[in-house]
């Protein structure tokens, strides 16, 4: 199952990645590493993590204060927000 994730998602991702390569150079390749240790979890049970809005569904990370939400579409999983957990909530919202 391919995971795919929006423009603002890759955004979100990219950007979060470039503020922690800034505080330490190993901080930015963990955060990479675990977001792309988690896709397989997304592959593999799509249906485990909780609904966070709607249909939306939530994969916390462990080492990291962020989330991915996705949806679970036919053919695919929708990842539509890396998002910080300490941000305003909801603001991906009018993503869906």
């Amino acid at each position: 199952m391919r995971v795919i994730f929006s423009p603002e998602a890759r955004l979100e991702f990219e950007e979060a990645e470039r503020y922690y390569q800034r505080q330490a150079t190993y901080l930015g390749k963990a955060f990479r590493s675990e977001v792309r240790d988690a896709l397989p979890r997304l592959r593999n049970w799509p249906f485990a993590c909780p609904f966070e809005i709607g249909e939306i569904r939530r994969l916390t990370l462990s080492r990291f204060p962020y989330k991915l939400l996705y949806s679970f579409e036919s053919d695919y999983i929708y990842v539509v927000a890396v998002a910080n957990q300490h941000r305003e909530p909801n603001y991906w919202i009018d993503r869906v």
